[in-house]
């Protein structure tokens, strides 16, 4: 099966397989983003010894379902299961090195769930590499897993004997718009740019909710049969997502419902006043670890005068918006929503987001690829500015950002408040030139406003780029 997308990944991952030393790769990411299918696919399932952890497993289950895999891969030591991980990555040993393959590849998925309580898990493969693979120039270790803030703190933080070991990190994120539409194109779903737009709005690059999708219906009946029907095929995700990344998750859950309710983010005190939790360590772990799986954003607004976390996962955000009240005895909801007030302003919020997770295409059809920028969100009691471009060359894109379904005409109304936002950027960029850029979803209708306010326009299809 081709792989869609992946491109820096692959390079990656072609330059450690051929570097003729030793290496020791970790990937991470989100639930259901394709970590595993690209390990796979990549590698052609050759590899030396695969093992799996086992979801909520104890100890001694771990350990079994390893040795199941270690006699699956020829080793032909004792039958029974190791009592420690030292013992198991001992019995490891010898499955490696009867192998003939000239480049042997490890593979070991979903580590964190191995890692159940006083297992020592950390401390027996932090030996097994830094006493045998680092020593072999054929070995290739890769570890992979799901909860982000585990790997992170673990594996690729260690403080211990594996800190500065990780030979390369693959933080794996879901598909661009583009890559979305490549995928759901080899799968035979044809769509156009507007649908496969709010498409991903739904429910974000995510691989394994793409491949969900039935090419002989519509995106409305798609999305009515994976959350809304009855024995939904996505029913529980939300519950099932956060309780598998996170051990203590009903307080992720607080922080991802707080922020859905607000718009451009909440500070860290704002966040505590709205949940339950104290501000602390423990709220410092919670948010970082949120961050680490991308289902937040740290942010600063203008001169760093206020840092912000905002919700950027597609599919948490959907959940809150439509999902989080419960059963709406109505199999096609997402049908009957089309076209109201409620559906519109959601588009509008989400094609908000959209916008910030495509800034690279964003720069690219402003030709400032190659330009350092930074981005940032501006409000005052007289304006509210949600991107702001400053780039090195002294300029400030003010970035206004407009869905619609037909090409976006600006009246007299908002002419005027675009007016107030520019003075309010303009009191922080005394010496920068200002442009105006329009992002639409369906064009931008040449009036009179347009022609006297705007300078640049993106469009939907740049965003695809």
């Amino acid at each position: 099966m081709k792989i869609i997308g992946r491109k820096s990944e692959i390079n990656e991952l072609e330059r450690l397989s051929k570097s003729g030393a030793p290496e020791f790769v970790a990937v991470y990411g989100r639930r259901r983003v394709g970590k595993t299918f690209l390990v796979k696919e990549f590698f052609g399932n050759n590899f030396v010894f695969y093992a799996t952890g086992v979801s909520r497993g104890t100890k001694a289950e771990q350990l079994q379902n390893f040795q199941d895999s270690l006699l699956e891969y020829g080793y032909k030591g004792e039958a029974s299961a190791p009592k420690s991980w030292n013992e198991a990555f001992k019995r490891l040993r010898s499955v490696v090195e009867q192998s003939r393959q000239k480049r042997k590849v490890i593979f070991l998925d979903e580590l964190p769930w191995m890692d159940t309580q006083k297992s020592r898990f950390v401390q027996a493969i932090d030996l097994f590499w830094n006493k045998w693979c680092s020593t072999r120039e054929d070995v290739m270790l890769v570890v992979c897993g799901s909860a982000a803030s585990w790997m992170v703190k673990n594996i690729i933080k260690n403080k211990g004997g594996l800190h500065n070991r990780i030979t390369c990190k693959i933080h794996l994120m879901p598909f661009t718009l583009g890559e979305m539409r490549e995928y759901l194109q080899s799968r035979g779903v044809r769509w156009p740019e507007q649908m496969l737009a709010e498409c991903y709005m739904v429910m974000g690059g995510v691989p394994y909710y793409l491949q969900q999708i039935d090419r002989s219906m519509s995106l409305a009946q798609n999305v009515d049969r994976m959350f809304f029907r009855e024995n939904a095929s996505l029913g529980d995700e939300f519950e099932n997502l956060y309780s598998s990344l996170f051990t203590h998750s009903g307080d992720h859950v607080e922080i991802v419902r707080a922020l859905a309710r607000k718009r451009e983010g909440l500070a860290r005190d704002e966040i505590v006043k709205e949940t339950s939790l104290t501000d602390g360590g423990g709220l410092t772990r919670r948010l970082t670890e949120l961050e680490q799986c991308g289902f937040i954003r740290r942010y600063s607004t203008i001169n760093n005068a206020r840092q912000l976390y905002q919700l950027t996962d597609f599919y948490t955000q959907f959940y809150f918006q439509f999902l989080a009240g419960g059963k709406t005895y109505d199999d096609e909801q997402w049908l009957h929503l089309q076209g109201t007030s409620k559906h519109n302003s959601w588009l509008g919020l989400a094609f908000e987001r959209l916008c910030f997770a495509h800034m690279p295409q964003i720069r690219q059809a402003l030709g400032i690829a190659g330009v350092a920028t930074k981005t940032f969100a501006y409000q005052t009691d007289g304006a509210q500015v949600d991107m702001v471009i400053e780039r090195a060359d002294k300029t400030v894109c003010m970035c206004e950002m407009k869905w619609s379904a037909l090409p976006y005409a600006i009246k007299k109304a908002e002419n005027g408040k675009i007016g107030n936002r520019l003075l309010a950027v303009r009191e922080k960029y005394p010496r920068y030139a200002l442009m105006v850029v329009m992002v639409t979803s369906g064009g931008l209708v040449q009036n009179e406003y347009a022609m006297q306010s705007v300078q640049r326009e993106v469009t939907l299809e740049d965003l695809f780029g």
